[in-house]
């Protein structure tokens, strides 16, 4: 299938001088940059004192492999935004895609999760990559995502219909979800969303096989989640096979509904009210899970950072001499 790409910066083969413009942009987005690590930071520092309290009852095996599988959850979702992006133009690679994504992705420490694609649209533009297929792609990813969630959360179903039955209305949507996921309604939703912001429509329709692997990546990314939870949790010796279901729903409810709380700075408060739902339904006490929630982001903030940083380094180092 041929598509017509974008229109993005071509390469040349002698580097031209920048632009007064382009200086200045080049200082805006290393300010952007700095501005949310230091948030990311602030929150780190903020909530180091419970976290390290916490852990100091966790074996550091459990904690070790714990923020090793938030790691790979990262790794691994940015894996289905790049093969989005992919598909939307001339492939960029994962090297590449990383340092666009998880770089930032950052911005989600900023209260108001806008800036998170803000700053990835500004990013991939300094890497020559046009904002509208930056923010496409992204906006794809963000809808194919929430609907794996939806599935993945059936896991923590008994919890959450036990603690808030209101909350039933999730489930309900799941049906919707999966029928948005065909191709031609993929296709037709996401062109319609960008005539609203006054952007080009798709050019294309989407594949069975570009949608599978960012469901893939994402349920993936999902089960991982879960499995850095039920490390903590399983410490104290209590969740088990079947907490470790419910932890895997749970960070799928968690991270959903913290997406679209979006006021708050990457859901802070709210991903946590649905951890701790689920941890005492699996048999903790309610200060046991608080904690482990509370472990839990710290724990997010300091992979978001590894592997921002990681992506960054390795695209610098990746870079040719000129």
């Amino acid at each position: 299938m041929t598509t017509v790409e974008m229109p993005e910066e071509s390469s040349v083969a002698v580097k031209q001088p920048k632009s007064t413009k382009a200086k200045i942009l080049d200082v805006v987005r290393w300010i952007a940059i700095l501005a949310v690590v230091g948030f990311a930071a602030e929150t780190l520092v903020a909530t180091w004192g419970e976290f390290w309290r916490t852990l100091s009852d966790v074996a550091w095996e459990s904690s070790t492999l714990s923020l090793l599988a938030l790691i790979a959850a990262i790794m691994v979702s940015t894996y289905g935004w790049q093969v989005m992006v992919d598909d939307l133009g001339k492939p960029i690679g994962y090297a590449r895609g990383a340092q666009i994504c998880l770089v930032g992705s950052l911005g989600k420490y900023v209260p108001g999760s806008v800036w998170a694609y803000l700053l990835q649209m500004e990013l991939g533009r300094k890497a020559g990559l046009a904002r509208a297929r930056i923010f496409t792609g992204s906006l794809i990813q963000l809808g194919v995502g929430v609907v794996s969630a939806l599935v993945v959360s059936l896991l923590a179903a008994p919890a959450v219909f036990s603690n808030s039955p209101r909350a039933m209305w999730l489930f309900v949507l799941i049906p919707v979800g999966l029928a948005m996921l065909h191709p031609r309604v993929l296709t037709w939703g996401t062109s319609l969303v960008l005539r609203i912001l006054r952007r080009p429509p798709l050019d294309h329709r989407l594949s069975w096989s570009v949608i599978g692997k960012v469901f893939g990546s994402s349920t993936a990314a999902w089960a991982l989640q879960g499995v850095h939870l039920w490390l903590l949790a399983n410490s104290v010796g209590t969740p088990g096979f079947s907490g470790f279901v419910l932890c895997v729903g749970a960070m799928a409810v968690a991270m959903t509904v913290g997406t679209f709380a979006f006021i708050l700075p990457s859901g802070v408060g709210v991903r946590e009210v649905a951890q701790v739902a689920v941890l005492t339904a699996s048999g903790l006490t309610v200060g046991q899970a608080t904690a482990f929630a509370v472990a839990s982001r710290v724990m997010f903030t300091v992979a978001d950072l590894i592997t921002a940083g990681g992506a960054a380094l390795s695209a610098r180092l990746a870079a040719p001499r000129v």
